[in-house]
């Protein structure tokens, strides 16, 4: 474990926001705590507050070198069955995108996982490459033959000034350096080229409701912006935010079931899945928009 400083002001002043959940000298025990279906909502180490701009993040933390280390190696066969509603959600993600930047252009997907939005990209006419440090999921996507790149944006040699859009769909908040992260990216775009970022809004109505009992605070989860906070970082490094709004997603009936689960226990779970499977809803796709993820859209000067 390590102790850092903000990483968006460098200051070390912090106030507690949430309290320890586990040892915070304890490395994870399960090895799937790093998948994107992990369920394990409220296990998370302490987080604190930056008292001179409000950055949100986790500190002590995990070292840098074991977090990209278990994102190297993580699988995660789930996230495959939930497919459909990825692909609705990326769909409604690409309208705004292109009324900002329409194809054709070169788009890098940060994070792509398995690929599901290079390849809807590619469908709306983008050049599109993903960048992902799982070997499994890189694997996943070439069998689709999908074009992937295996690493990270500090890792790839990946040309600069060559890229019209870089997306990071829910990335920036498992990095341990996101505004070294945001400066990579404005290195690598054209002029006027394109930065999406999708996360979670710690000041949301919905996380202030729910307080310690908001799902987001997981352990894989490291930094915990807001619309401010994430504003203030694109800023420093050489953007202009044209435009940040809550955005939701799609989920299938069957693996909403699921998250019910992880956030209030898998008996309650387990009988919403069997009514589910009963009434043969498990499938149907439904839109769900609580405020709490975000989408903030910038133009590197």
């Amino acid at each position: 474990m390590q102790y850092v400083v903000c990483n968006l002001c460098g200051s070390a002043d912090t106030r507690l926001r949430f309290p320890s959940t586990i040892p915070d000298d304890t490395l994870p025990r399960d090895p799937g705590a790093f998948r994107c279906t992990y369920s394990g909502y409220g296990r998370h180490h302490t987080i604190a507050q930056c008292t001179h701009c409000g950055l949100v993040y986790a500190n002590p933390r995990l070292d840098g070198s074991d977090i990209l280390e278990s994102y190297v190696a993580v699988e995660d066969p789930l996230y495959q069955e939930e497919r459909e509603g990825r692909v609705l959600t990326f769909e409604r993600h690409l309208r705004p995108l292109e009324r900002l930047k329409p194809p054709p252009g070169r788009l890098l997907d940060v994070g792509a996982y398995t690929g599901v939005f290079v390849e809807i990209a590619a469908r709306h006419g983008w050049d599109a490459v993903g960048l992902e440090p799982s070997h499994w999921a890189v694997q996943e996507a070439l069998n689709q033959g999908l074009p992937m790149i295996e690493g990270t944006l500090e890792s790839a040699d990946l040309p600069r000034a060559w890229y019209d859009v870089i997306t990071l769909w829910d990335v920036i908040e498992h990095l341990t350096d996101p505004h070294a992260a945001i400066r990579r990216c404005h290195s690598l775009l054209k002029p006027g080229g394109l930065l999406v970022l999708h996360t979670m809004d710690i000041d949301s109505p919905f996380a202030r409701l729910m307080g310690a009992r908001w799902p987001w605070l997981m352990e894989m989860h490291i930094y915990f912006f807001s619309r401010r906070t994430l504003t203030a970082m694109l800023e420093k490094a050489g953007f202009r935010v044209v435009d940040a709004k809550p955005q939701g997603r799609y989920l299938r009936l069957g693996y909403f079931a699921t998250r019910v689960g992880g956030l209030l226990g898998q008996p309650a779970g387990r009988v919403m899945g069997r009514l589910i499977h009963a009434l043969r809803l498990s499938q149907v796709p439904i839109s769900i928009n609580l405020g709490d993820l975000f989408t903030a859209f910038a133009l590197k000067e």
